[in-house]
């Protein structure tokens, strides 16, 4: 007999869990047997205390299915305005080459990858930040460049911390160009502050007249004027000051470069080269500086050295500048750079090259100078003759009317002043553009006449590059798409993503990127706004944005959400900076104190001591839990000046720590505050929440609980939760306001470049959260949980899990001891995680938060299949391992040491090893049917760092 079945369950809105989660209920069912439970309920019930589980089911609605989704959003987005934006002020429109956008951007092979810490299995991504690095090296005129950072903004309170640890002056001064970008100095104004740094903002002829460690000029200016700082730079030397430059890329094809001119340091943004401005980001910053600076420089830097066989292999360099290395030592808490967007970026300049680059940049100043000769002879007077894309107009009483005149043609200009308008011109330009600008000034123009006017004309030759650019063969070659189209997928090939494998990375949520969250971010009605339109323009975006803020309310039980952090680290910053300016509010400035539990995220204390925080280690007991009885001694020795306790909860040692409601109060009864660090949010949502548990300020990584890629390394976003007393003292905005007039944030400084950070991806986790809906989220973590505690009871046998709950359960993640092995054989972590590859498998995290240990997570989204090849994987290498423990393999020479192998092992005439080279390259059957092959074998780190080379090296070296 057939039952009826009702339409609402045809209609399968609940159709998208299944395509999230990698449990059917059979799997589901088979694992909780193996666990010795009946339900996911019993097992919840084992894993998180009752005492902070949610009363009721998190208040969002759905599931929604995918389509139905992303014709919600879609509708949403088509109440932005795009007009053609001459704004500036370091958003620029750009072309994506389609080759690039397609087979780089849309492709999850680019933007499922992790960070490169596992070298040879990421020599695709390193040679292309590499050869980013070369192109910043070129521009800039600099000796040394990083991998990225995450905004020019940012990059600049970077600049001005480097130029106080590299300045011999004891001057405590910070000399800022007026002329720089306002949301520059803002964001700089906000991290002096914490540091004691006296900032003086004036003049760039001003510089050399004060005695200050630094001094930070914009080239070209605010205004789009361009000067020869040469001698300016050298005055300012002369006092002992580090002088940083802050640039434009596209300029330094044509203009004479920072590093000609005698600075210290370059930075700027890279968005102009083929990233969409997406109202503010993601975008990759670069900096540069000398070879000598390269220990005082934060960020990543990609490195040569080479491998077991002698062969040209990358990896990141001096990783002992990290701050989970250093601490609060750290040079900067940056744990984020924006990988693929400076992969983009690098990639428009090799697919370009440097004539096509020079085409372009010319286009674009040949554009600004006709419209400059149009005004002048119409009787506008310009504020600067010298300029390479942008300049201010004096348009007096009739400035209102102009503006409005550009807007009604589909054109915004920058304000000024009540007298005051500004231009930039960029790549997306055109001479029809042109002749509506025109128009909009009451100019009547001949642009061919002026055309040929101006074509002779040139910026003084002072002011221009000598030197050749972009010479090594990569930015040389690729210029069809066939090439670019080859040398991508060449690249990609070398790479393991998650389009390959389960990245099962303790603390880093390397979930599924579903192509349906994916989707609407290159929508041109969200790639193509500038993030300081008028605020009417933006509607679709600021509702999509309050709908994702009222969504992670719901999550976190925070009254109040700051969308601008554009990183997990930024995330954490910006929640003591609230904590600060909330303590100093009350009069109580004198907090500043920050208690960290030792086994906190490296970030933690690197954020503390940037917000002028003393650190205070908190000790864990036996099961890794904080020593309440040590938290309390801490407390009683620093109570009057306690500022803060940062927690990770569920703890980084993957359990749910029961005491957690008694430590908040603890610190609360003295006057602190808890900032809780939302690395591991993944195993919170829907079951408890850092409001629930009493914590005050909370950020959540969007690229790991809330489905952002990580890019390989980048783009993140870290938005924070506060409660109602700290939501005064978020972040706010100089230049375009985060909320209405009446917000309660208002005037606060900013901690990012962009209002909202990098908003173009905050779609991703909109989409993802209203797919899932409130039941589906908290079945996800669920899940999570369920994958975590199966793989750790079905590997606890062959290595011991350090850390469990007290009735024997690990929260989202669980650590591996792999100290005992050392012991008895020499075979480390690092050995288990090269072997991995063999298998076709990226290494769990490594040494974090225990030296000597690995950290899986499998998250939510990996099928029984594949968490028991994982499994099987781990087994069989520790039967490898038993087999040196035996004296069955050398233990100097077994498939550990001398793993990963390569396509080169097995086709070598030689093979002397005690193993066979099957079981080196295919050790168990799956293997065999998706082989991932290494493309370099074990990389010499040691040898990398002392001869430090971090630009693109010959390519024959790689043909060898």
């Amino acid at each position: 007999m057939h039952h009826p079945i009702p339409l609402s369950t045809l209609e399968a809105r609940d159709a998208f869990l299944a395509r999230h989660l990698g449990l059917s209920p059979a799997e589901q069912a088979e694992m909780l047997a193996s666990l010795g439970v009946a339900s996911l309920d019993e097992l919840i019930a084992q894993t998180v205390p009752a005492g902070i589980r949610l009363a009721a089911p998190l208040a969002i609605a759905g599931p929604t299915p995918e389509q139905e989704a992303l014709a919600d959003l879609k509708a949403i987005a088509g109440k932005n305005v795009l007009k053609k934006s001459l704004i500036g002020m370091g958003y620029y429109g750009t072309h994506t080459p389609a080759v690039i956008l397609r087979n780089v951007m849309e492709n999850p092979g680019w933007y499922t990858a992790y960070t490169p810490y596992q070298a040879e299995i990421a020599q695709g991504r390193l040679e292309a930040l590499l050869n980013w690095q070369q192109m910043i090296i070129d521009l800039t005129g600099l000796e040394l460049a990083n991998a990225s950072l995450l905004d020019e903004a940012t990059a600049a309170a970077e600049a001005m911390t480097m130029a106080r640890r590299v300045s011999k002056s004891k001057s405590n001064v910070f000399f800022i160009d007026a002329a720089c970008f306002p949301q520059t100095i803002d964001v700089v104004k906000t991290r002096a502050a914490y540091f004691g740094y006296e900032l003086v903002i004036a003049p760039a002829a001003q510089a050399a007249d004060h005695d200050a460690f630094g001094v930070l000029l914009q080239y070209p200016d605010v205004s789009g004027a361009v000067a020869d700082h040469a001698a300016l730079i050298a005055a300012c030397k002369a006092r002992g000051s580090c002088v940083a430059v802050a640039t434009d890329l596209m300029a330094l094809v044509l203009l004479k470069s920072p590093g000609e001119m005698g600075a210290d340091i370059a930075f700027g943004s890279a968005q102009r080269f083929g990233v969409p401005m997406g109202f503010g980001g993601p975008h990759a910053a670069f900096f540069a500086t000398r070879e000598a600076n390269s220990r005082s420089m934060a960020g990543r830097i990609i490195g040569v050295s080479k491998d077991a066989r002698g062969k040209t292999a990358l990896r990141m360099a001096l990783q002992t500048r990290e701050q989970h290395i250093r601490r609060e030592k750290a040079n900067s808490n940056i744990c984020t750079s924006q990988v693929l967007l400076a992969n983009m970026a690098g990639f428009y300049a090799v697919y370009h090259g440097p004539e096509g680059l020079r085409t372009i940049a010319r286009r674009i100043h040949r554009l600004a100078k006709i419209f400059a000769a149009g005004l002048s002879e119409a009787g506008y007077a310009l504020a600067t003759d010298n300029f390479f894309d942008s300049f201010d107009i004096e348009t007096g009483e009739d400035t209102a009317a102009v503006m409005q005149a550009a807007l009604g043609a589909g054109y915004n200009l920058r304000p000024v002043s009540a007298t005051r308008v500004g231009v930039s011109f960029d790549e997306t330009h055109t001479r029809a553009d042109l002749a509506e600008l025109f128009s909009a000034f009451g100019v009547s123009a001949d642009i061919d006449a002026l055309d040929q006017a101006v074509s002779g004309t040139l910026l003084p030759g002072a002011l221009l590059r000598t030197d050749a650019i972009l010479t090594h063969p990569v930015f040389n070659t690729h210029h069809t798409e066939h090439e670019m189209l080859r040398y991508l997928k060449r690249l990609q090939n070398r790479d393991l993503a998650l389009d390959h494998s389960m990245i099962s990375l303790g603390s880093c949520t390397m979930k599924l990127n579903a192509t349906s969250e994916m989707i609407p971010v290159t929508w041109p009605e969200f790639g193509a706004m500038h993030p300081f339109v008028p605020r009417d323009q933006a509607a679709g975006y600021l509702e999509m944005i309050e709908g994702l803020a009222d969504y992670l309310r719901a999550v976190t039980g925070f009254p109040a959400i700051c969308m601008q952090p554009n990183s997990g680290a930024q995330g954490e910053y910006a929640g003591l900076v609230a904590i600060r300016r909330y303590h100093a509010s009350r009069g109580e400035a004198h907090r500043n104190i920050c208690l960290i539990p030792k086994s906190a995220h490296g970030t933690n204390p690197a954020t503390a001591q940037m917000c002028g925080l003393e650190v205070v280690v908190v000790a864990c007991d036996d099961n890794g839990n904080v020593d309440v009885t040590d938290l309390k001694a801490r407390i009683a020795d620093h109570g009057s000046q306690l500022a803060a306790l940062m927690i990770t909860y569920p703890s980084t040692h993957g359990v749910f720590e029961e005491a957690v409601k008694e430590i908040c109060a603890l610190v609360h009864a003295a006057g602190g505050q808890v900032y809780m660090d939302g690395a591991n949010l993944n195993a919170q949502v829907g079951l408890t929440s850092p409001a629930t548990i009493g914590a005050d300020v909370s950020h959540m990584n969007l690229h790991k609980t809330f489905c952002i890629p990580h890019g390989g390394g980048g783009p993140g976003m870290g938005p924070i939760g506060l409660a109602a007393h700290l939501a005064p003292f978020m972040a706010d905005h100089v230049v375009a306001a985060t909320g209405s007039a009446e917000r309660p944030n208002a005037g606060q400084g900013a901690v990012s470049a962009a209002p909202f950070g990098s908003a173009s991806i905050l779609p991703i986790s909109w989409m993802y959260i209203r797919m899932m809906g409130g039941s589906g989220l908290k079945l996800a973590t669920e899940t999570a949980i369920l994958n975590a505690n199966y793989v750790a009871s079905q590997l606890k046998d062959d290595y011991p899990v350090l850390y469990m709950g007290s009735q024997g359960r690990v929260a989202h993640e669980c650590i591996l001891d792999i100290r005992p092995i050392k012991a008895a054989t020499g075979i480390s972590e690092v050995d288990i995680a090269k072997r991995l590859m063999d298998y076709g498998f990226h290494a769990p995290t490594m040494s974090f938060p225990v030296a000597g240990t690995i950290m899986v997570e499998p998250t939510e989204s990996e099928d029984k299949g594949e968490l028991d090849r994982f499994i099987a994987a781990m087994r069989a290498i520790r039967a490898e391992i038993r087999r040196v423990e035996a004296g069955e393999l050398p233990a100097d020479s077994n498939p550990l040491k001398h793993a990963p192998h390569t396509q080169s092992d097995v086709i070598s005439s030689e093979w002397t090893r005690p193993y066979t080279r099957d079981e080196a390259v295919f050790p168990l059957p799956f293997v065999r049917e998706n082989k991932f092959w290494p493309s370099v074998n074990r990389i010499d780190d040691v040898y990398g760092d002392r001869n430090l080379f971090c630009a693109c090296v010959p390519m024959e070296d790689y043909a060898s």
